[in-house]
């Protein structure tokens, strides 16, 4: 009983840390001239990300580094296919006006570059300088587009965004409010995903379920609650590029900075079974965002009804 009220206070953690974070990140793009984005590539992502950091290293740690690579993989097709699936079946995304196309061009190159180092059988010391290297390169691009678009103010009326972006912000937010809503979700975004995890992690092992099984499903989807709540509060809030761009963002995160700095710490084998299977899921989870980056659809509730199908049928495989 102690488990299941701890892992709803976990719960309760996240959808609270969420929807400051998204409030602190939005606000910040406002004064900084930035756009909403952007800033959730960086912070929102960032933050968004942090359990999966904490889990991966701890599972390395603990001599588990499958628990850690079957984290990451889970989480990303956790991402597009339920973060992006339940918001739409609460409100539609409308992200037909979201410029996401380089973004989401790097995020499918991280994953390609993924894959790859995958096959090599083990992700060592060196593949964790590529990935972190490469990660490197996506932010530089990042703020080379902030300070690009700071120096053209005068054409913020034609973002892509529009005036939806801002909604419920407030321009004239004292900084220490920004700060304090910045930490509070950053802060309280992996607590509640520890608590979560942990708790929920208590309870399957009780019920038998293995540590692999666990990787790639409680702990995946524990994991992107973060990510999860953060877009339900975008949704709610009608700011689409936060919703979308925290997704693509927490992708190339996970890929990228999880595994390339878990990797420093020590080696990360790589289960025959992810190279058979859970690998190409996840990449056919990421191609299901093209109707959406490229050709400039709406994720309306029919969407939503598909991608979470879809999660439902991968969940039944994985654990069936």
């Amino acid at each position: 009983m102690i488990a299941w009220l701890l892992a709803g206070l976990g719960l309760l953690i996240l959808l609270l840390a969420g929807d400051a974070l998204v409030k602190g990140a939005v606000n910040v793009s406002l004064r900084v001239g930035v756009p909403a984005l952007i800033v959730s590539l960086t912070i929102v992502a960032f933050g968004t990300s942090a359990p999966e950091l904490l889990i991966s290293i701890n599972a390395v740690l603990e001599n588990k580094p499958g628990l850690a690579l079957g984290n990451v993989i889970g989480s990303n097709t956790a991402n597009v296919l339920l973060v992006l699936g339940v918001p739409a079946l609460l409100s539609a995304l409308h992200t037909s006006g979201c410029n996401c196309r380089k973004t989401f061009y790097f995020m499918m190159a991280a994953t390609v570059l993924f894959i790859g180092l995958a096959f090599t059988g083990e992700f060592t010391f060196v593949s964790g300088l590529i990935l972190l290297a490469a990660l490197a390169l996506v932010l530089a691009d990042a703020f080379r587009d902030a300070r690009r678009h700071r120096k053209a103010t005068a054409a913020m009326a034609c973002m892509e965004t529009g005036e939806e972006e801002v909604e419920g912000a407030d321009p004239d937010m004292p900084w220490w409010q920004i700060f304090v809503f910045l930490v509070l979700g950053l802060i309280g975004l992996p607590l509640g995903a520890d608590l979560l995890v942990d708790n929920a992690s208590i309870i399957a092992r009780r019920y038998g379920v293995s540590d692999a099984v666990i990787g790639l499903t409680l702990v995946a989807i524990g994991t992107s609650l973060p990510e999860l709540a953060t877009t339900v509060m975008a949704a709610l809030r009608r700011q689409a590029d936060v919703a979308l761009g925290n997704v693509i963002g927490s992708n190339m995160f996970n890929l990228l900075a999880i595994i390339g700095i878990t990797a420093l710490i020590g080696r990360v084998p790589v289960d025959p079974q992810f190279l058979r299977f859970d690998l190409w899921v996840m990449l056919a989870a990421s191609l299901m965002l093209i109707p959406f980056v490229i050709f400039k659809q709406d994720i309306g509730r029919v969407w939503g009804i598909v991608l979470t199908t879809l999660y439902g049928v991968y969940l039944t495989v994985v654990l069936f």
